[in-house]
């Protein structure tokens, strides 16, 4: 362990990152892969901690193929050189084979993704960890779920953070197969059966990845606290029984909390360089139509800028992010609004694309909607476009969108649900409150219903909009910040290591 008159060395496992301070190491400014929000929230996490001077460390898969797509050609033929040459004191890459030609974070296939997350773990297990000599291991999601069960075992004090409730199981045979030595920390792990002995337990009965990590950590958080009171109060259907036990069992021992994550601080459209147009509440009409226009331009929409454009930020996963209630009102909503130009802009990954590709197709609805693939940039210039964004979010653990987009004037259409709940207001003009719009029913009606409310808000005078835009756009500023997030995270550290972390 780390000297105990210095700062406690706290270990940081993700398999996403967005961006890591350039003084972390030589090549932190290249090492970016994204797949959703935990991206961005580790990276907000480990620069503020690093800023304030933290002793913080991160580890990540190697993914060589998806890192040198940041550098110039001439630095992709002399990567491992750089590599080697200016070895990183903080980051510390989990090199295998695995991940080097992969070019995004998770695979299509679960099979894949098994193999991918005991290779992560394996290196961090049996490399990183003995290397950097944590104080504290902080890990998050599924991809991490073995390593709070060896830190168990080593009495290494270990947070486990929920983002995502999903989860997959294989046995230690398999995982032993992959080079772990589970054998070391097997009565730490939550297996679908009851397990009484190793020999018994080995071959047949399942291991939980994410029911493991919350079972084992010593402390659990969730990224919104009426997200955690959700599960606590099985309100989730879906949630499988060992997870919610598990949080249940945490959060009854008050070793269980709601920390909500707060959005990337890149995300300001005063100094945001992928819009067209930057702005700031003040002038934020004349920033948001220039943007409005390139957007249109460039995606080949019908270019009006008194046309109200509808963004739609998250994967179009329909287990979790309500997509099927888009496509099932998609027609209906663009007809009602035809006169008006809505638009609707899709930056995003994930099958359903193809169900709104079809209908665009099948009702020559080109010129009206864009679907795109996600790219960093086309996000923060669809957020300086938009007029709303939609997240009719079955569950959400957190959600980043409905807390960026109103930083940039879009106002959320949502599901009042989890983090959303935590973060949107309905809009009452009269009352001159509230941030976005909102509906409780998690059906396609409610969808419709929220959508209208947003175009009558749209349609009312100008004068009237820019008052409330101009509030709205203000309080998030002041409101989505890492300060609070970066607070609560540094107090449950010191709880758990009973010492301060900064000293």
């Amino acid at each position: 362990m780390t000297d105990s008159h210095k700062n406690p060395r706290i270990l940081i496992v993700t398999p996403e990152i967005t961006y890591l301070p350039g003084r972390m190491g030589g090549l932190a400014s290249f090492y970016t892969a994204k797949a959703g929000g935990l991206a961005d929230v580790s990276s907000a996490l480990i620069s503020t901690l690093f800023e304030q001077g933290a002793d913080v460390h991160v580890a990540l898969p190697g993914y060589r193929a998806i890192f040198s797509n940041g550098l110039a050609p001439v630095l992709k033929k002399e990567l491992r050189r750089i590599q080697r040459k200016m070895p990183d004191d903080r980051i510390h890459l989990a090199e295998d084979r695995a991940f080097y030609y992969i070019n995004r974070v998770y695979s299509a296939y679960g099979e894949e993704n098994i193999k991918l997350a005991l290779a992560f773990q394996r290196e961090v297990i049996s490399h990183i960890v003995p290397q950097v000599q944590p104080d504290l291991i902080h890990c998050n999601d599924w991809m991490t779920g073995l390593i709070p069960a060896m830190a168990k075992e080593m009495e290494i004090p270990c947070l486990f953070t929920i983002h995502n409730i999903h989860t997959i199981k294989t046995t230690l045979a398999y995982i032993e197969d992959r080079g772990i030595d589970s054998a070391y920390f097997w009565q730490h792990l939550y297996y679908t059966n009851m397990a009484y002995d190793y020999e018994t337990t080995r071959d047949t009965n399942p291991v939980d990845f994410l029911a493991s990590g919350i079972f084992a950590a010593h402390f659990v958080n969730v990224v919104s606290p009426t997200f955690l009171l959700e599960i606590v109060n099985r309100q989730h259907d879906f949630i499988e029984p060992p997870i919610q036990q598990e949080v249940t069992h945490k959060y009854n021992a008050g070793c269980a909390v709601g920390i909500l994550n707060a959005p990337d601080p890149a995300f300001d459209p005063s100094r945001d360089d992928n819009l067209k147009q930057k702005y700031t509440s003040k002038d934020f009409a004349e920033g948001k139509r220039a943007n409005k226009l390139f957007l249109q331009e460039n995606l080949r929409l019908i270019k009006d800028e008194k046309a109200p454009v509808f963004f739609w930020p998250s994967r179009l996963d329909p287990v979790q992010k309500g997509c099927q209630l888009l496509a099932e009102i998609f027609y209906q909503v663009i007809s009602k609004y035809w006169h008006q130009n809505l638009q609707v802009i899709f930056v995003a990954n994930g099958d359903y694309q193809m169900v709104f590709r079809d209908i665009v197709n099948y009702h020559e609805f080109q010129g009206r909607v864009a679907i795109c693939d996600f790219n960093n940039q086309l996000e923060h210039l669809a957020y300086g476009a938009s007029d709303f964004i939609l997240m009719p979010s079955r569950f959400e653990p957190c959600g980043l969108p409905q807390m960026i987009a109103p930083i940039y004037g879009s106002l959320p259409v949502a599901h009042d649900t989890g983090g959303i709940h935590d973060t949107i207001r309905d809009l009452d003009v009269e009352l001159n409150s509230g941030n976005g719009f909102l509906f409780n029913t998690f059906d396609a009606n409610g969808l419709f219903w929220a959508i209208d409310q947003a175009m009558n808000f749209y349609n009312l005078p100008n004068h009237i909009k820019t008052e409330q835009i101009q509030r709205i756009m203000t309080e998030s500023v002041a409101t989505f910040t890492h300060a609070e997030t970066a607070r609560q995270y540094i107090e449950l550290y010191e709880k758990m290591l009973k010492r301060p972390l900064i000293v």
